[in-house]
């Protein structure tokens, strides 16, 4: 799968997917960190790419175009091993989702 990790998560996330198997870049790498949503939205949808966020902007984005998935992170803030920590465990299931087509994956 490919990945679009969004400025307000760590690059770290990346590393983490790549370490399953999965293409990941984050905003960061892509010069998008300033972009608005709906020009990250565009580009995860041009370059195939599955957008993980705390933004609850690309749920709805989701949800308008039909187009797309969206792994939504309803978690608080924290450290990036307390994220990988918290997903590790629900991270088969998030896959499952994802490669049956979910447009949303909510994670809280």
């Amino acid at each position: 799968m490919r990945f679009l990790a969004d400025t307000n998560l760590p690059k770290a996330l990346c590393r983490w997917l790549r370490e399953r198997g999965h293409d990941c870049v984050h905003v960061l790498d892509v010069s998008l960190a300033q972009a608005r949503d709906r020009r990250i939205w565009d580009y995860a949808l041009a370059e195939d790419r599955i957008v993980i966020s705390k933004d609850a902007d690309f749920a709805a984005l989701a949800a308008r175009s039909g187009r797309g998935q969206v792994i939504w992170l309803r978690t608080g803030n924290g450290t990036t091993a307390a994220l990988i920590a918290h997903l590790e465990p629900r991270w088969g299931r998030i896959e499952t989702l994802l490669a049956q087509g979910q447009p949303l994956v909510e994670v809280p």
